[in-house]
């Protein structure tokens, strides 16, 4: 079965590397169909494709401080159908809570120190981009330090850890293999949380998602 050629967004202030990263992708099966360097770009041209993903890095011109995170925000708000996949050298916990409180589904944080083969970051993409999470551990564990974690400290410490791994991207087969486990007992955690988040099971709400994400909030309230 052929794969779906993903159509991208990329916005990256480095010339070098936004370069390559477009060779990257193409050679992986993905139409990058703009590529800039700016924040105002990214924006205008997510509005004209509509890609399947955008790939976003945190700090961009002018002040290289946090204009592409706030544009990654925005495109959450009005592009929902728009997966987004942050992609830095930085965690920036405040704006991650925000990005991801709105609801983690097509949404990616990787750092790019962590990402050690190209097979990996585009295996991610194509998880955004049909509505799935991909978030670093690193990411997952400063979100999980800071801010009021009132729900987080009801959970065992197991749970904890499949919630962890919930946010990173893990189906419960994997989480699993992981944690050399019964998928069985996996499942049994997942409700647990699910409990303790208080998240009734309804047919419109995805509680997986909301269940990764849901102390998140809380920082930004």
């Amino acid at each position: 079965m052929i794969e779906k050629r993903l159509r991208v967004v990329l916005a990256e202030d480095s010339v070098i590397l936004r370069d390559g990263m477009v060779e990257l992708l193409d050679a992986r099966g993905c139409e990058v169909v703009a590529s800039v360097g700016t924040a105002p770009e990214l924006l205008a041209a997510v509005a004209e494709h509509r890609p399947d993903v955008a790939v976003v890095d945190i700090r961009m011109p002018p002040t290289h401080t946090d204009e592409g995170i706030r544009a990654a925000v925005e495109i959450r708000a009005t592009a929902p159908g728009v997966g987004v996949l942050v992609f830095s050298q930085h965690v920036e916990t405040a704006w991650a809570a925000r990005l991801l409180a709105g609801g983690a589904a097509g949404t990616g944080y990787l750092l790019k120190e962590r990402v050690s083969r190209t097979s990996e970051f585009t295996d991610a993409l194509r998880r955004v981009a049909d509505g799935g999470t991909a978030l670093d551990p690193e990411v997952v564990t400063r979100l999980m330090r800071g801010g009021r974690r009132r729900r987080v400290d009801t959970l065992t410490p197991r749970e904890r850890e499949v919630l962890e791994l919930m946010a990173q991207g893990h189906s419960n087969r994997s989480i699993a293999t992981l944690l050399v486990v019964s998928e069985r007992a996996v499942e049994k955690h997942v409700a647990a949380v699910f409990t303790k988040f208080d998240l009734p099971a309804t047919e419109a709400d995805n509680r997986r998602v909301k269940a990764v994400l849901a102390y998140l909030a809380e920082q930004e309230a």
